[in-house]
């Protein structure tokens, strides 16, 4: 309902400033809710007005906005017309803002701010997300935690606003890392302990040849020269791998399960080995492959390795290595071989990689080189990177794993739901504990900047009261426990004038910017922004809770202002099974 009440103020200004609603609808911004006073509830930057036409910000943009409001008139959708520092504000009249809402609300549903003016005219895009990405052979270490909910999070939010995406898990399924694996299962390898438990027994494997491999060069080479087997299609070498690959595919996908997150294709490195040997050669063909004396990249060569120089004037700084001297390829060649095919395969608008930080420079490289390539589509891919998580640990000392996090956040919350009175029996108390601990998790995750560090604190994530994943899903819980008591659902007919409090107005007034909250979304792709809504619309049906109560009210004044508060009653564009929980179901 929002965005007919901006096209309401947008015709009536367009008529002032003779100029098409359409480019003022943007301009025209939901107030956010005040907790001291009842403010208005739309306003218009007279600055950001200004700047969209001329180019520059105005001195003078109070007085502006002072003229202009002198000049617009209230009618029957607004009521109110005052100003603020450089803003006209615009307060909708009460009863067509109540039924207005809440008939949007019940109509749109699920898809509640989905259908805003903002979006409209937007085409319908092809979209890759590529994250997640764990190593094959290794368990599903904690650091591609951050990848595989973000990544997530971008997918579903690209879904929800009708765009056909992709979402694709690139394994780190070659390099040679697994050289180093191949060798050490050879010399330290055991196959009953390969067949009880796989991952855990590489994982031994792997820790061990590294260590050996730094004092000894007799097994870095034999890790050199396996790698050198698999990238020459040896069938012995080409077995183990794939073995090694297919167990921890599988052991991924029960993972996945858990966290409630699917791929629609699993690729890896492995598929592009023969591709990236494609691109060397056509790199060497147009003249921008050049041999160097050193490999910034290897520690077994030293010399007669391939870079492209990203530079154009042979700045050594700027080369990015893209073949070892032996011929064998590296990440960022098979990075740019999955790209192309992906464009090939998928001619996608938009292609974006989630990944830490620290993989900054190495896509910068991937997608300068594909523009030197002659790709135009290049400007199509972005990256969007993310900080690192600190200090997360169990109770048995520093977390290396994503299961004894799971298994961490399952123990901790099933003490939690325990230590409540009010929590009621449940059939399966395991699972709901583990969908509350992982709400709690990716709330903590996404209350920040993606690019900021952050220390973890399992304490705070837990806290029941605060900004918190087990505060949203507590609220969540109430409401819905309030409806399967009361039966009080949604209403085809509702008296407007039993919504006029304060704390419902409040309510209200939020709601109305949710279109913009996914919008500003959709545009930096920061999951904060929803987060932050949702955990506000949280904080003011708590406080409707204290003031506005349901028991003992009649049938139209409790159905109607429960209507409002589920309005918003899971985010869609979080993992799917951690809204499906009602675990303390506490009535007022």
């Amino acid at each position: 309902m929002a965005c007919a009440f901006r096209r309401s103020i947008a015709c009536q200004l367009s008529k002032v400033l003779d100029l098409p609603p359409e480019s003022l609808i943007k301009s025209i911004s939901a107030v956010p809710v005040s907790k001291k006073q009842e403010g208005a509830d739309f306003q218009l930057s007279v600055d950001s007005l200004l700047e969209d036409n001329s180019g520059r910000s105005r001195p003078d943009s109070q007085a502006k906005a002072d003229r202009l409001a002198e000049k617009l008139k209230c009618g029957s959708v607004v009521s109110e017309i005052s100003t603020g520092p450089g803003t006209v504000c615009f307060k909708i009249n009460r009863e067509l803002l109540t039924k207005a809402v809440l008939h949007q609300v019940m109509e749109d549903g699920s898809e509640y701010g989905l259908k805003s003016e903002l979006f409209s005219g937007l085409p319908q895009r092809r979209i890759v997300v590529d994250f997640s990405s764990p190593n094959v052979a290794k368990k599903f270490h904690v650091g591609h935690l951050r990848s595989t909910l973000i990544g997530n999070f971008i997918a579903n939010l690209k879904e929800a606003l009708g765009h056909k995406v992709t979402r694709i898990n690139y394994l780190g399924d070659w390099g040679l890392q697994f050289g180093l694996l191949g060798a050490g299962f050879q010399l330290f390898g055991y196959e009953e302990k390969l067949q009880s438990n796989p991952l855990q027994h590489l994982f031994e494997v792997y820790v061990q040849v590294n260590k050996e491999a730094e004092e000894d060069k007799n097994i870095a080479q034999l890790a050199h020269d396996f790698f050198r087997q698999l990238e020459l299609g040896d069938v012995q070498a080409l077995s183990l791998w794939q073995r090694f690959r297919d167990l921890s595919v599988t052991e991924y996908v029960r993972i996945y399960k858990r966290l409630g997150i699917y791929f629609d294709e699993y690729s890896g490195e492995s598929f592009y080995r023969e591709k990236a040997q494609a691109i060397l050669q056509l790199l060497e063909r147009r003249g921008l492959l050049q041999k160097t004396a050193y490999d910034y990249y290897c520690s077994l060569t030293r010399k007669g390795s391939a870079v492209v120089d990203l530079s154009g004037n042979g700045d050594p700084s700027a080369a990015c290595t893209v073949m070892r001297a032996d011929g064998t390829s590296l990440y960022v060649t098979r990075d740019i071989a999955a790209a192309l095919d992906r464009m090939d395969k998928y001619n996608f608008d938009a292609m974006i990689y989630v990944t830490d930080k620290g993989q900054q420079k190495h896509f910068q490289q991937v997608f300068q080189i594909l523009k030197i390539m002659g790709c135009d589509w290049a400007e199509r891919c972005q990256h969007v990177p993310f900080g690192i998580v600190q200090g997360m640990r169990t109770r048995r000392g520093d977390v290396t794993f994503l299961e004894d996090v799971l298994n961490e956040i399952q123990t901790r919350m099933l003490q939690n739901m325990a230590s409540i009175k009010t929590t009621k029996a449940l059939e399966c108390p395991e699972e709901t504990a583990e969908k509350l601990g992982l709400a709690a998790l990716i709330i903590q995750d996404f209350r920040g900047l993606l690019l900021s560090d952050y220390q973890f604190c399992w304490d705070r994530v837990f806290q029941s009261r605060g900004d918190t994943g087990v505060f949203l899903q507590y609220t969540h819980a109430r409401l819905h426990s309030l409806e399967e008591t009361f039966g009080c659902g949604y209403l085809n007919d509702f008296n407007t004038t039993c919504l006029q409090e304060p704390q419902s107005v409040s309510i209200l007034q939020h709601l109305l910017r949710f279109d913009e909250v996914l919008y500003r979304s959709s545009q930096d792709l920061q999951p904060k922004h929803i987060v932050r809504y949702l955990l506000t619309l949280s904080h003011l049906a708590a406080a409707a809770h204290r003031k506005l109560q349901i028991k003992d009210s009649p049938p139209d004044v409790a159905g109607v202002w429960h209507g409002q508060t589920s309005s918003v009653q899971s985010c869609t564009f979080c993992p799917s099974q951690w809204n499906e929980t009602s675990w303390n179901n506490t009535c007022m």
